[in-house]
């Protein structure tokens, strides 16, 4: 505890008195106490005793000038030199000590330094000095305050008191030090995050979905992950969605309201409402397009109907937005039918804007879904003017209106999310009817796997694993995440049975006809079998039946359920992806990360990502089938079952080789960085 700076009889000594008997000290130090050590003590009992225990040490004082005792109490110890130093000096590790018992709090320590060395006079220094003023002031006017804190805190004495000194706040009295007098050595500095000094790009993101905030698909994560990878790459980054109202209220509510307008839309003039949300995460702003009429429905897909006038508003105030705020970016990045608009309007409606200098890139996540609806209702909601509506643009079949299409012919740039789905889209079986007009704008069709988030997704760090691991106990901890899979499924508890894991959309896209097909087959005593996901009712009902058949060896989760699938990517040992089509596929590539091995159809993403097992070389790190054909499924399940159970050293290192695999969005923004240079170079 702090000594007060009082007198016998309790009152506070004022500054002049503190400075008249230190004085006085000094003078009798100095004049090896010529004056009769009775007639101080009658004076100042305190002085006199600090004249006595001093006297040895005078001569040492006599050749320092008074107005300069830092330079004195600086040579012994350097506070750059370790504490070990100081301890040679035994009068100054004497008089250290004491600081710690009754740190001075009253008057900088340079006031410490001018009187002698020996322990008293630092405790005489302290029974006497204020106790208002803080050691920040000392630490600036001399640097042993710094020695001398960093002794309170019992730094190790082989460490160095500068960095000692780092680990406690200056600006606090010592009281507070004093209060926690045991410091652990400071840990490891954090390596730093690679920082890109490419030159700098801003980028407006539009689309219709994006997590946390609203997530149906792949599409969300993408527009999640890559402008957080991006800001890293030395990117300007604004994310613009619309304001559903199923987004979290705790996101709501931390939305900053940043402006609004009345914006015309329909082909007869009517106008509607814009507001603009604004939330800022992780470095990148994220603007709400704020209408109730459009976004009050509970989902944000509903039907054609209700969501081509509601993604044709969208469109439009998303570029009226970024007008508004006088924010123009050097490009536009737009993510599929939704948001399709948005390079038809800034080359017609948004020309002599200020938005006409930013260049349009236009990504396919999945051509499947192209926002198609006849000429007349998009004509109407969209108000473009009728020299679009022509075979080479947004015209499909005579009769209707495509959104995509439209997209395709007015975009710089068309990327797809693999360069495999970049090639299959122009023909016909992939096309999806547009296989032709995306070979004539060929020119500007590139492909970029997507990554994953390793904050989502890291077995080392998920909270919801039951036992986390890297690539250094892999082996074991899958095999304990495995067991607790089992018990919290009701599956038999079996070390030695394959478990293949399901994550999927229950529809014919992702292969699942296929599955249905051939799963009694794949059923042995070896086997068992984890479905999560919902979709068509005739597979949700399949599995619901193969569940009651293979009581004990299969699960049937319809349903999504966000912690379960973290931990069948973590428990599986194989997870089966055979889609029909897939652009690129993130199911395959947490899987390998999780130390999953994918069983794939060599299609789209999956064929860029999963490179098939070679027995010869003992490589690959996955097993794949070409063909749509439920054989060559079955045949490539089984082809992974016999690689288990009769090269299991193999199979193990095969994980370790998948884990070790960088999936991360940093090489995928770095390609699409590029891109952006390329096109506004």
């Amino acid at each position: 505890m702090v000594k007060k700076n009082t007198t016998k009889t309790g009152k506070k000594k004022t500054p002049s008195t503190v400075a008249a008997t230190k004085r006085k000290v000094q003078t009798a130090a100095k004049s090896k106490a010529k004056e009769p050590i009775e007639e101080v003590k009658a004076q100042d009992p305190k002085a006199a005793e600090v004249i006595v225990e001093t006297l040895p040490k005078a001569t040492v004082q006599e050749e320092l000038p008074e107005t300069a005792p830092v330079e004195a109490a600086a040579e012994e110890p350097s506070v750059t030199e370790p504490v070990e130093a100081a301890a040679e000096e035994p009068s100054v590790a004497e008089s250290v000590e004491v600081a710690v018992e009754e740190p001075s709090v009253a008057e900088p320590v340079e006031a410490a330094a001018e009187e002698a060395p020996a322990a008293e006079s630092v405790e005489a220094a302290m029974e006497e000095a204020p106790a208002e003023e803080p050691v920040e002031a000392a630490a600036e006017e001399t640097p042993v305050a710094e020695p001398v804190e960093a002794v309170a805190e019992e730094t190790p004495v082989a460490e160095p008191v500068e960095a000692a000194a780092e680990e406690s706040s200056v600006a606090e009295p010592v009281e507070a030090a004093a209060e926690e007098p045991s410091v652990t050595e400071p840990e490891e500095a954090a390596v730093p995050e690679e920082v890109y000094m490419s030159p700098r790009r801003s980028v407006a993101f539009i689309g219709s979905e994006c997590y946390p905030f609203v997530k149906t698909g792949g599409l969300g994560d993408v527009m999640y992950a890559l402008p957080k990878a991006l800001v890293k790459q030395n990117c300007d980054v604004k994310v613009i969605l619309p304001r559903y109202k199923c987004i979290p209220w705790e996101y709501q509510q931390k939305m900053i309201y940043r402006g609004s307008f009345e914006m015309d839309l329909c082909a007869d003039g009517r106008s509607f409402y814009v507001g603009i949300m604004e939330y800022v995460w992780d470095g990148v702003v994220y603007d709400f397009i704020d209408n109730e009429e459009f976004f009050s429905n509970g989902n944000p897909y509903t039907n054609l109907i209700d969501d081509i006038p509601k993604y044709c508003y969208f469109a439009k105030a998303a570029l009226a937005a970024l007008n508004y705020m006088d924010w123009i970016p050097n490009i536009i990045h737009c993510h599929d039918w939704q948001a399709a608009l948005v390079p038809v309007y800034l080359r017609t409606q948004f020309v002599n804007t200020k938005l006409t200098t930013a260049k349009t890139i236009l990504t396919i996540h999945n051509l499947r879904f192209q926002g198609i609806y006849n000429i007349p209702t998009i004509r109407y909601w969209s108000g473009l003017p009728d020299y679009v509506f022509n075979k080479d643009a947004l015209v499909t079949g005579w009769i209707d209106a495509n959104m995509l299409k439209g997209g395709l012919t007015y975009s710089n740039i068309i990327t797809t999310v693999s360069q495999t789905y970049a090639g299959e889209i122009q023909s016909p079986y992939y096309g999806e009817g547009l296989d032709a007009h995306l070979r004539y704008h060929s020119g500007k069709l590139r492909g970029i796997v997507n990554g994953i988030d390793y904050d989502i997704w890291n077995p080392y760090t998920d909270a919801r694993l039951h036992a986390n691991y890297d690539i250094t106990n892999v082996l074991d901890k899958k095999k304990e995440n495995k067991r607790k899979l089992q018990e919290e499924l009701g599956l038999v508890q079996d070390d030695h049975k394959f478990v293949i894991g399901l994550i999927s959309r229950l529809t014919n896209q992702k292969g699942l006809d296929l599955v249905n097909a051939i799963l009694p087959q794949v059923m042995d005593e070896h086997t068992q079998i984890v479905v999560l996901g919902t979709g068509d009712w005739v597979y949700e009902d399949s599995f619901r039946y193969y569940e009651g058949a293979y009581k004990g060896n299969v699960c049937s989760n319809i349903m999504y359920d966000e912690t379960r699938a973290h931990r069948i990517y973590a428990g599986a040992d194989a997870l089966l992806v055979p889609s029909q089509f897939e652009p690129c596929g993130l199911t395959q590539l947490i899987a390998m990360h999780y130390g999953t091995i994918p069983i794939v159809r060599e299609t789209g993403g999956l064929k860029d990502t999963v490179e098939p097992y070679n027995m010869y070389f003992n490589t690959g790190n996955g097993f794949t089938f070409d063909y749509y054909d439920a054989g060559l499924l079955l045949d490539a399940i089984n082809r992974a079952k016999t690689f288990y159970f009769e090269n299991r050293w193999c199979w193990d290192e095969m994980v370790q080789r998948d884990m070790d695999k960088d999936l991360s969005w940093e090489n995928s923004a770095k390609q699409y960085k590029d891109l952006y240079l390329d096109l506004t170079w």
